[in-house]
């Protein structure tokens, strides 16, 4: 899957492949999957009506720094390391972000199988 974004003023070419989790491993010495799994509590931050800062505390926001990045080169392999791409931004609304992306991350974990 692959769309284009807008962050900062500038365009932004994301794309998921069937090497996108093995290029986050390499890169981040991390399972891609096992890390997703972690951002759960995110999903029911949205169902409730009230929450605490207590509840930001169980989320790693760096993970989607890091997914994001991989999204980045997996569709540009001229990218620079994270650090180096991320400055190239003054701004980077990780939260407006993440809602456009939404779409990408389900259809890696998604089948396509009727089961």
């Amino acid at each position: 899957m692959e769309k284009a974004i807008t962050i900062d003023g500038k365009s932004v070419r994301l794309k998921t492949s069937g090497a996108f989790p093995m290029r986050f491993q390499t890169q981040f010495h991390k399972d891609y999957f096992k890390e997703l799994l972690k951002i759960a509590p995110l999903g029911k931050l949205g169902k409730k009506k009230q929450f605490d800062l207590s509840d930001l505390e169980k989320i790693d926001f760096d993970l989607f720094y890091d997914i994001i990045w991989t999204m980045a080169k997996t569709a540009d392999p001229s990218i620079p390391e994270p650090l180096t791409w991320l400055d190239g931004f003054e701004e980077f609304p990780i939260i407006d972000i993440i809602s456009e992306i939404q779409d990408m991350l389900m259809a890696m974990l998604q089948t396509k199988k009727k089961v």
